[in-house]
């Protein structure tokens, strides 16, 4: 199993950057899987009907739904927690405080740590193409550290070493870490004109 990303070269529009050609990374697209398909092959691997495994999932989804809605936060077997939350404005007077401080509601993904230990496990495969579209490397490597952590927004979990091959060679990394020029998944702590977050 492997995570595809590619890295293309793209003429950077505006900032440090801007009017230079630098490769930027950004994931493959993959497949869609409908509910249909995941329903089918738990009920494969469970051992249960179709039938029997459609009724669970239906009424899973509602209880989570129901609960999140209700505050809490939810367990999602194998995978983490679900919460809901808010980004909003702060403000210095409490006669101040209204419902259009809110600028935006959100949903909260945790993952437990088997789930962060296995993607942080999971190889990378990166293919490189040029401003034409030319494919011109290809490299493959490993990352045992840094994995983000949303409950602690811009952190990030499990560092370690990286290591990388290049066409055939190995080359080593240093400690994990981001990049300039990358994409990040995930959603930075902030909103609203002061950038003031709540969970």
């Amino acid at each position: 199993m492997a995570l595809k990303v590619k890295a293309k070269e793209q003429l950077i529009k505006v900032g440090k950057y801007a009017e230079t050609y630098r490769y930027v990374m950004m994931p493959e697209l993959y497949t869609a899987l409908t509910q249909d398909k995941v329903i089918k092959e738990a009920a494969l691997r469970s051992g249960v009907s179709r039938g029997v495994m459609q009724a669970c999932w239906d009424a899973a989804g509602e209880v989570i739904k129901a609960w999140a809605t209700e505050g809490h936060s939810v367990a999602l077997p194998g995978l983490g927690t679900m919460r809901f939350g808010l980004r909003a404005k702060s403000v210095d007077d409490v006669n101040k405080v209204k419902a259009g401080l809110i600028s935006s509601r959100r949903i909260i993904f945790t993952p437990d740590v088997d789930l962060k230990d296995e993607l942080s496990k999971t190889a990378v495969q990166i293919t490189c193409y040029d401003r034409e579209g030319k494919e011109v490397k290809r490299v493959t490597s490993t990352d045992e550290g840094n994995v983000e952590d949303p409950e602690n927004e811009g952190g990030t979990t499990n560092s370690g070493n990286n290591g990388s091959t290049e066409n055939g060679g190995t080359q080593n990394g240093g400690n994990g870490g981001t990049q300039n020029g990358g994409t990040s998944g995930g959603d930075n702590t902030g909103g609203g004109d002061n950038g003031d977050g709540y969970n």
